[in-house]
C-alpha cells in the first residue's frame, strides 16, 4: 500500500502558509511606503486594502499551484467521484486513473457493483481522519466537466489503490505516465486473479494458453500423417 509521508505534507503546508505570509507582509510594507509618498495617513483605508487583498487570495485559492492539499469531505457521489471542502470552497473531484461502475442516472442503467463501489468509497472517506489530494504533474488539473483530477489519500493511504484492489474500479483514462499507475495495474491484476467485485463474472481463459501448445502439436502430427 502506497502511503504519502506525513512530514512531506506538513512541510508543504508550512511552505504554503509561509509564502502567503511573506506576500502579505511585502504588500503591506509597499502600501505604507506608497501612503507616505502620497502624504496619506488614513490607516483604515490601508487596513481595508490588506483585508480585501487577503479575501481575494482566499477566493482564488482554488487556482491551485501546490501538488498536495488538505481537504475535508463535503459529499460522496459515487465510486470515483466526491466533493471536498478546500479553503471555504467546495471542489468536485474525479479520482484520477480509475473508472468505477456507473450509478443509474438519466438514460444510464445502473452497472453491476456500482452501488457497492459507492458504499466502499464513501465509507473510506467518511471514516478518514485526514484526506489529502495530490495533483499529478503529467495530468490535466480538470476534465471537460470542470472536475479536478487528483490522487486521493485517506489517512496516508492511496484510495484509488484500495478501490482497485477490492474490485470496485478498473484502471482507466491513462493519457500519460501517471505517478501511481504501476501500483494500480498490480492491484488490478490481483483483483482479477481473485475475481473480486467487477471481475467476479470474468471468464478465466488461462487454460486455453495451456492447451495451445498441445493443439499445435496435434495439428502438426495430423499434417505429417496426411502426407504419408
Amino acid at each position: 500500500m502506497y502511503t504519502l509521508p506525513n512530514n512531506l505534507w506538513y512541510y508543504n503546508i508550512f511552505i504554503d502558509n509561509l509564502k502567503q505570509f511573506f506576500k502579505l507582509i511585502l504588500l503591506f510594507l509597499f502600501k505604507i511606503y506608497y501612503n507616505i509618498l502620497r502624504g496619506c495617513d488614513n490607516l483604515k483605508k490601508m487596513l481595508l486594502f490588506i483585508l480585501l487583498l487577503t479575501i481575494s487570495i482566499n477566493v482564488n485559492a482554488i487556482d491551485i499551484k501546490e501538488n498536495k492539499i488538505k481537504v475535508s469531505l463535503n459529499k460522496c457521489i459515487d465510486g470515483d467521484t466526491a466533493k471536498f471542502n478546500y479553503q471555504n470552497e467546495v471542489i468536485k473531484v474525479r479520482f484520477l486513473a480509475i473508472d468505477a461502475p456507473e450509478l443509474e442516472h438519466e438514460n444510464q442503467k445502473e452497472e453491476p457493483y456500482a452501488y457497492d463501489a459507492k458504499i466502499f468509497t464513501c465509507e473510506e472517506l467518511k471514516q478518514a481522519k485526514n484526506i489529502y489530494l495530490e495533483f499529478d504533474n503529467n495530468s490535466d488539473k480538470q476534465d471537460k466537466y470542470e472536475r479536478y483530477l487528483t490522487w486521493v489519500f485517506v489517512d496516508n493511504e492511496l484510495l484509488q489503490e484500495k478501490i482497485v484492489e477490492n474490485g470496485y474500479a478498473k484502471v482507466a483514462y491513462l493519457y500519460d505516465d501517471y505517478k501511481y499507475t504501476k501500483i494500480l495495474n498490480q492491484k488490478e491484476r490481483i483483483a482479477k486473479r481473485h475475481k473480486r467485485g467487477i471481475w467476479s463474472n470474468e471468464k478465466d481463459n488461462s487454460y486455453l494458453l495451456i492447451l495451445l501448445p498441445f493443439a499445435i502439436l496435434l495439428i502438426l502430427l495430423l499434417l505429417l500423417i496426411g502426407k504419408k
